[in-house]
Order: C-alpha cells, then sequence, then structure tokens
C-alpha cells in the first residue's frame, strides 16, 4: 500500500537579532572606475537612475515602493558626493558607507539603533584615519563632518521609517477555544452513498432465508416447491431532510462572549499604550543620540535646538 505524501511542514523563517558588525574598507567594493565613469557621463537624474539599475538590477524602481526608496537613497548619495566634489575613490567609499548601513538597518525587524549608528562611525574612521592594514586616509576632517552631517539628516533622522517600510508584515490569526463547549465537527469525507436503503420485492406466499447462492448471493427466496425467485433490489432514496434553523443562542453563551471581547479590547488597549511609550522612548533616545553626533549635546531643546541655538 502506497501512502500519499505526508505534506511538509513550512520552515519557520529565521529572524537576525541585532548584531554588531565590523567596518572595513570599502573603496571599489560596489561602484567600480567603469561604473562612475558611466555616471559621470550621464547628463540628467533619469539617466543617473538608469545606470544605477542596470548596477544594481533596480528596474522596477518605477513600480515597486520599496526599489524606489533604494534608488533614491543611492541617486541622492552620489548628488551629495558630486556638489561636494569628491574624487572616484572618495565617491566610491562614501557610496558603500551609505549602503552598507542601510543593509545592516533592515537585516533584523528588531530596534538595531545603536549598532547601525555604531557601525555607520566605524565605517567612518577607517576611510579617515590612517591606521594600517584595516584603515586608509581618504576623507580630511573637514569631510568627515560634511558625511556625517549628511548622513545624520538624511537617514538618521528618518531611521523608524526605513524600518517601517524595509520591516516584513506579521498578520496574527486569532482562535477562541470556548471552554465546556464541543468544538464544531469537521464534515465527513466518506465515499459511501447515505440516505439510501434497499427494498426486496418478494412474492406474498415465499419465505425468505439467508444462506450462500451459487452466484455468491446471501439472499434466496423460496416459492413453495417452485425454483428460487429473487427480484432484482430496487433502491428508493429517502426524502431530504429539512434544513435545520440554528438554535437562538443560550444566554449564558452570550454572557461568555460578552466576557470574552470585553476582555480582548482591554488587553488590545493595554497593548497599544505599551507599544506608544516604546516609540515615544526610542524617538528621544534617537534625538539624543543624534544631538551628541552633531555635537550639540550640551544644547538644550532636542531637535529644535539647531533652530534656537541662533536666539539669545
Amino acid at each position: 500500500m502506497i501512502l500519499p505524501d505526508e505534506p511538509k511542514a513550512q520552515d519557520v523563517p529565521k529572524i537576525i537579532q541585532p548584531r554588531n558588525h565590523k567596518a572595513r574598507v570599502s573603496v571599489w567594493a560596489d561602484l567600480t572606475v567603469d561604473d562612475l565613469d558611466r555616471i559621470n557621463e550621464s547628463l540628467n537624474a533619469d539617466h543617473i537612475k538608469m545606470v544605477l539599475a542596470d548596477i544594481f538590477h533596480l528596474d522596477d524602481h518605477k513600480t515597486s515602493l520599496k526599489t524606489g526608496i533604494v534608488m533614491d537613497l543611492y541617486y541622492y548619495t552620489l548628488q551629495f558626493a558630486r556638489e561636494n566634489k569628491f574624487t572616484k575613490e572618495q565617491t566610491s567609499a562614501f557610496f558603500s558607507i551609505v549602503k552598507k548601513t542601510h543593509e545592516i538597518c533592515i537585516e533584523t525587524p528588531f530596534g538595531n539603533l545603536d549598532e547601525t549608528f555604531s557601525f555607520f562611525k566605524e565605517m567612518v574612521l577607517c576611510h579617515a584615519v590612517n591606521r594600517p592594514p584595516h584603515s586608509i586616509e581618504l576623507f580630511t576632517a573637514d569631510q568627515v563632518r560634511l558625511i556625517t552631517e549628511y548622513t545624520v539628516n538624511s537617514y538618521f533622522r528618518h531611521f523608524k521609517m526605513y524600518k517601517y517600510a524595509f520591516t516584513p508584515m506579521v498578520r496574527l490569526d486569532l482562535s477562541i477555544n470556548y471552554v465546556g463547549i464541543p468544538p464544531t465537527p469537521v464534515p465527513s469525507e466518506e465515499t459511501k452513498e447515505s440516505g439510501k436503503h434497499i427494498t426486496w420485492n418478494l412474492p406474498s406466499d415465499s419465505t425468505l432465508r439467508v444462506g450462500r447462492l451459487p452466484g455468491g448471493g446471501g439472499v434466496s427466496a423460496d416459492e413453495g416447491e417452485g425454483e428460487p425467485a429473487v427480484e432484482e433490489p430496487q433502491v428508493e432514496e429517502e426524502p431530504a431532510e429539512p434544513e435545520k434553523t440554528p438554535e437562538p443562542e443560550s444566554a449564558a453563551r452570550k454572557e461568555l462572549r460578552g466576557m470574552i471581547q470585553t476582555y480582548l479590547t482591554e488587553e488590545i488597549k493595554k497593548m497599544k499604550l505599551s507599544m506608544d511609550d516604546q516609540l515615544k522612548t526610542t524617538e528621544e533616545l534617537l534625538s539624543k543620540k543624534l544631538d551628541v553626533a552633531e555635537g550639540g549635546g550640551a544644547k538644550k531643546g532636542g531637535r529644535n535646538s539647531a533652530k534656537g541655538g541662533k536666539k539669545k
């Protein structure tokens, strides 16, 4: 007997936890000399994006929201390098810093702001401080300041939006079992005919005996002294039963349903308040870290310190 193949259990997706990454020199890691020559020959934004789409396989950037976000991130990174007159080596290194920082940000759905920002700082330092063999003096102090300010303002201030856009959606399937109420039975899949019975039409003066006939049957009839005579069975279908109207819900069941709904509503409210508190705490922490990175840790006012710093 050949048994049907059992359905394979779906593999549980592996969720990466926040982790620290080691920074390393990334000149020509993502953009080669030929790639930069093609980009520098482009005279308009559409042609630059076409070259980037060809290099990084972003052909659907006009229809896919996620690919479009990545395309904008790459394009404006190159524009910043062009405006500040970076060399080809500096442009390639700066592009890789931004690209790898984004990849670390979206590798896990959990909060990894500290790990991402720490990696970014290490990447900038290993391209600005001459500490062989893992570092190279590529950016000046002024360029380091420009790169830090640009990345903080254009990426880390929108860190949660990048995280939200690239985090997979999780759906919650909730099933409720009522204690004391039997579960709904699963419909039967039997192949036998149901709702039918067999009747035999026999003469009134015949007697019925049970035995085995030469043809393998199990029932025969005798008509006095004559030969056995058995008519073909006739199948009669029973009339279909009328559909039963659902019974009204009992008072106890209504009360139980109301208690469950009330409990779930309260739990959802608690979860929402807890998430709001966590988001607020994360936002305050992010604001403090960004102010420290910009050299404004001693100033007051959080994100508005830049605006209020001119006032006396």
